[in-house]
């Protein structure tokens, strides 16, 4: 599994030596001119053919602002690095999705009081039924104010 032994928090994930590869040979397409580093849209051409979407500009802004700001873009070994927190996230929210998937026995899209109460005496059956009410009621709550801020927010 790709939990840590922790709890929700994932592993430290190395790329093959093949996706590594690859994730160079992105690097070298997208800086065309061979400056050494990748301005901010050769950025977002490389995430385009790594991730297949467009970056948004919050998200390219982050990224441009987390660089060292005595080079003039990405060097490759901050791109490599960026690229691999990118997969490793992907991969958590992929497992996430593919947990919730799995007690979601009806194909719902989300999760009823019983499919908690089901899914928790598989994965932990001795833990008590008050704990699971208050877990359960933390994310519905959780959930119901999100709501409420979407419906406010509109």
């Amino acid at each position: 599994m790709f939990f840590s032994q922790a709890g929700a928090r994932p592993r430290m994930w190395e790329a093959s030596p093949s996706e590594h590869k690859k994730w160079v040979e992105v690097f070298k397409a997208c800086d065309e001119e061979n400056k050494g580093y990748l301005s901010r849209e050769d950025f977002k051409v490389a995430v385009v053919m790594l991730f297949g979407y467009k970056p948004s500009k919050i998200e390219a802004d982050a990224v441009m602002s987390s660089v060292d700001p005595n080079t003039s873009g990405i060097l490759l070994k901050e791109f490599l690095d960026i690229v691999r927190k990118k997969k490793e996230a992907q991969l958590y929210r992929n497992e996430i999705r593919h947990i919730f998937t799995a007690f979601d026995r009806h194909y719902r899209g989300y999760l009823t009081l019983e499919d908690f109460k089901k899914a928790f005496k598989q994965v932990a059956p001795k833990l008590s039924e008050r704990i699971i009410l208050e877990v359960f009621s933390d994310e519905e709550t959780i959930a119901k104010s999100k709501l409420e801020d979407k419906s406010i927010n509109s």
